[in-house]
C-alpha cells in the first residue's frame, strides 16, 4: 500500500511534511519520502492529494462488551470505532469471555474492529449494580479477582467507585506482585494521595482531585458528596498540592470530559437532536439512555441545574490546571455506557472538550495519538507518523491543527496495514445506520464473526 501526494502531520511537533508519500508492507510503514523522488510501481496506490494523514487515533475509556450495550459489541460498536478513524481502544470494563475473544479475533484479522486493549469486568464492591463486574467484600477477594484476571491475560485491572478500603490496597499490592497495572477510578473509600502511593497508573473522570480540593476530604471516604459540596468547600491551595503530586508521579488522566459534561447536564442536553443519532443502537436510544437519565439524576445530578453548570465550567479549570503543570492526559469517552456517548463519534468530540479546556489542537490531537503511545511505552509502534510504525492511520480531507472538528474529515482508515477507502467507510457507515435502526438486537455470533460487509477487508459473514 503506498498513500502518495499526502501533507504528514508530525504528532510531535506539529509539523507538516507536504507532498509525501507513505509506503506500507504487510502491517508497517517502511518507507516515507518526497513523492517527487519516488514512484511506486506495485501494490495499492492511494492518491491522498489535498489530504492530511495522522496516526489512527486511541478512545483510552470504553465499554464494548458492558451490560446492556454487550448484545451490540461486535456487530455495532466495534465497526463504529473504525468508521470514525479510532484504531485502538483501552477497555475499561466489559464481560469477561467476550473481550478477550474480540481483541484476540482482531488481532487475527478475523473481526473488524480496533485494536484492543482490556481489562475484563471491573473490580467494584459487593453492592454493585453492574452487571460486568467481579464484587469485591474482602481483601481475599480483591486478590482473587487480580489473580484470575492475570491468569485469563486481561492486559490490566479496572477498579471501580464501590472497592473497600481494605480490598482496594490488597488489590494494589496483588497487581504489584503479579506484574499487571491496576487503572480506573479513585474508589469513594480512598484518598487520591492514597491511590497514587499505592501506585494506581490512571485516575478516570477527574474522580479523587475534586475530593482532595476540599478541606472535607476525609468525611467524603465515608458520607454523601456531591458537586455542590465540592464546590463550596473548594480551596485553591489544596487543588495546588494534588496536582502537584499528580505531576511528581505521572499519574496519567483520562477526564471523560464529553461524558461529564453530559452526565452533569443530563437533564439539559436533547439527545434526540444529536446529528449522529442514527448511528446510536435503537434500544440504547428508546430504552437504556431513558433509563439511564432517570437514575442519574436520582442519584447523581441531585444539584440545582445552574450549581451543576458551574462545575462542568470548574472541570474544564481543573483540566486546564493539570495540562499546565504538566500531568499527562488520555482521550476517552466511557462509549457506549453514557447518554448519547456514540462509539468513535464522542471521540472526536472529547478532542474538542480539550480544545475548550485551554489545549491547542495539536495537543488535544496528541491525547489520542502520541499520548497513548507513550502511556504503553509503545511509541516504536504507534503515535506518529514514521518509518517502522505500524500501519494504523487516519486520512482526513482538513488540517486538525487549524481546526480540531477536522479530525471528524475522514477521507480513509489503515487498519493494521488493511486500508479502508472512503467508498468502503460510506458502505459501513450505511450497513451501520442499518444495525443501529433495528428493532431486534442481533445476538453475539459463537464463532466471533461479524455482520457481513462485503468489500471491507477483514469481514466475515
Amino acid at each position: 500500500l503506498s498513500i502518495t501526494h499526502v501533507t504528514v502531520i508530525d504528532t510531535v511537533t506539529g509539523r507538516t511534511r507536504h507532498d509525501t508519500t507513505v509506503m506500507i508492507q504487510g502491517n508497517r510503514i517502511t518507507g516515507i519520502a518526497l513523492s517527487s523522488s519516488i514512484t511506486p510501481k506495485a501494490g495499492q496506490i492511494v492518491d491522498a492529494r489535498g489530504e492530511y494523514l495522522i496516526p489512527g487515533l486511541w478512545d483510552m475509556h470504553t465499554h464494548v462488551y458492558f451490560d446492556s450495550t454487550a448484545a451490540d459489541g461486535t456487530d455495532l460498536v466495534l465497526p463504529l470505532f473504525l468508521a470514525n478513524g479510532v484504531t485502538g481502544i483501552r477497555d475499561m470494563g466489559s464481560k469477561l469471555d467476550q473481550v478477550l475473544e474480540a481483541r484476540d479475533q482482531i488481532n487475527a484479522h478475523r473481526l473488524l474492529g480496533p485494536r484492543m486493549v482490556v481489562s475484563g469486568p471491573m473490580l467494584d464492591g459487593p453492592k454493585s449494580t453492574y452487571k460486568a463486574v467481579i464484587p469485591i467484600a474482602t481483601p481475599e477477594d480483591g486478590r482473587k479477582a487480580v489473580d484470575m484476571l492475570k491468569s485469563r491475560g486481561a492486559d490490566f485491572v479496572k477498579v471501580q467507585s464501590g472497592v473497600p478500603r481494605d480490598a482496594y490496597f490488597a488489590i494494589a499490592e496483588e497487581a504489584k506482585k503479579v506484574g499487571i497495572p491496576f487503572e480506573g477510578h479513585v474508589p469513594d473509600a480512598i484518598r487520591a494521595s492514597e491511590a497514587v502511593a499505592a501506585g494506581q497508573v490512571t485516575f478516570e473522570h477527574l474522580i479523587g482531585i475534586f475530593e482532595a480540593s476540599s478541606p472535607d476530604e476525609d468525611k467524603y471516604l465515608t458520607g454523601k458528596k456531591t458537586v455542590g459540596m465540592f464546590l463550596e468547600t473548594y480551596d485553591p491551595a489544596r487543588e495546588a498540592n494534588i496536582i502537584q503530586l499528580l505531576a511528581n508521579n505521572h499519574v496519567w488522566q483520562c477526564p471523560t470530559l464529553y461524558w461529564e459534561r453530559g452526565q452533569w447536564l443530563v437533564d439539559a442536553i436533547d439527545y434526540t437532536k444529536d446529528p449522529d443519532l442514527a448511528y446510536a443502537g435503537h434500544s440504547w436510544v428508546t430504552r437504556q439512555w431513558p433509563k439511564s437519565q432517570s437514575t442519574i439524576l436520582k442519584t447523581l445530578d441531585t444539584d440545582p441545574l445552574p450549581v451543576r453548570e458551574k462545575f462542568v465550567d470548574h472541570e474544564l479549570d481543573i483540566v486546564r490546571k493539570l495540562h499546565a503543570a504538566n500531568v499527562p492526559f488520555l482521550a476517552g469517552t466511557d462509549t457506549p455506557a453514557g447518554v448519547d456517548v456514540i462509539p468513535g463519534i464522542s471521540l472526536h468530540l472529547e478532542l474538542q472538550r480539550f480544545v475548550a479546556a485551554g489545549f491547542t489542537p495539536l495537543e488535544a490531537l496528541q491525547t489520542a495519538t502520541l499520548n497513548p503511545a507513550d502511556f504503553y511505552n509503545r511509541r516504536s509502534d504507534y503515535g506518529t507518523v514514521e518509518v517502522g510504525r505500524i500501519a494504523d492511520l487516519v486520512l482526513l480531507r482538513a488540517n486538525p491543527l487549524e481546526n480540531i472538528a477536522n479530525t471528524r474529515t475522514i477521507a480513509g482508515v489503515v487498519t493494521d496495514g488493511r486500508y479502508l477507502s472512503s467508498a468502503d467507510l460510506e458502505q459501513l457507515r450505511k450497513r451501520l445506520k442499518q444495525l443501529a435502526a433495528s428493532e431486534i438486537v442481533a445476538p453475539l455470533p459463537s464463532s466471533c464473526g461479524t455482520a457481513a460487509m462485503p468489500g471491507l477487508p477483514g469481514s466475515a459473514s
